[in-house]
């Protein structure tokens, strides 16, 4: 099992970038998918990025493709998440989660960090 800790959001205005951060402990960081999912006042958790435990494959959801981009350093047991050409409706906390299964599979995620703000100012 790995322990998950997000850092990296803040306060930005629309159309500008953030870098988000996962730190996983754990020896056995490189055998999970990892994702990003984020929440917004009033609305069910969203997935938003997912990533293959070799990092050579990734999915995103439509709202985010072609802005944002996810990637991970295995030797580091870090995730990331590149946020660019921000929009106030991104505003949300954003959660990074682990699996044991297929990173496709975003209903398995089952290990989970504690949330990061992210807040996208018009």
């Amino acid at each position: 099992q790995v322990q998950l800790v997000e850092s990296g959001g803040g306060l930005v205005q629309a159309g500008g970038s953030l870098r988000l951060s996962c730190a996983a402990s754990g020896r056995t960081f490189s055998r999970y998918g990892m994702a990003w999912f984020r929440q917004a006042p009033g609305k069910e958790r969203e997935f938003v990025a997912a990533i293959r435990w070799s990092g050579s494959s990734t999915y995103y959801a439509d709202s985010v493709k072609g802005r944002f981009t996810i990637s991970r350093d295995n030797d580091k047991n870090t995730v990331y998440l590149q946020m660019n050409s921000l929009k106030p409706e991104d505003t949300a906390v954003y959660y990074c989660a682990a699996t044991g299964g297929s990173y496709l599979r975003t209903y398995e995620y089952d290990t989970w960090g504690q949330g990061t703000q992210v807040t996208v100012s018009s």
